[in-house]
């Protein structure tokens, strides 16, 4: 597993983005740090690292990021099973999560809300435009919104 763990300490503004394409996870952290935003990010590469950082199987506090940016099409886990698995746990459900997927299925627009998502975004194909929705993604998100207190 390559899962990057950020203390916990640090967790009140951190990032997990769940991807498991190299090119966008690279394009996703330049576009954030073209925008200063530098807040730590948790990569990881597939459904099972993804509830790995938030439901640890070896005991260790879980850090609960601030915001979840998940593809849909991961492997072993798919990003609407890791959905569906944070919003049925107590400690989790409130969590932001932004679906960041290629996805042009209507379906999983359909179905992401229905399990509770808090916004869908398409990638756009255009650098520039993949810059400027992450950079308003990262303000709005972990900058501007407001968090609810974390479960205990």
């Amino acid at each position: 597993m390559n899962i990057k763990m950020v203390p916990v300490s640090q967790a009140a503004r951190t990032l997990l983005l769940v991807e498991d394409n190299p090119n966008d996870e690279l394009l996703t952290l330049r576009a954030l740090k073209k925008n200063n935003i530098l807040n730590p990010v948790v990569v990881a590469r597939d459904g099972v690292e993804a509830l790995e950082v938030l439901f640890p199987s070896d005991g260790s506090v879980p850090t609960y990021p601030s915001l979840i940016l998940l593809d849909l099409k991961i492997p072993k886990i798919n990003g609407l099973e890791v959905l569906k698995r944070i919003r049925s746990d107590a400690r989790t459900k409130l969590l932001p999560v932004v679906i960041l997927t290629s996805s042009i299925e209507e379906k999983d627009l359909v179905e992401g809300y229905s399990l509770g998502v808090n916004s869908y975004i398409r990638k756009p194909v255009e650098f520039d435009r993949f810059i400027q929705a992450v950079s308003q993604l990262g303000i709005y998100w972990l900058s501007t919104n407001e968090l609810p207190p974390a479960a205990n």
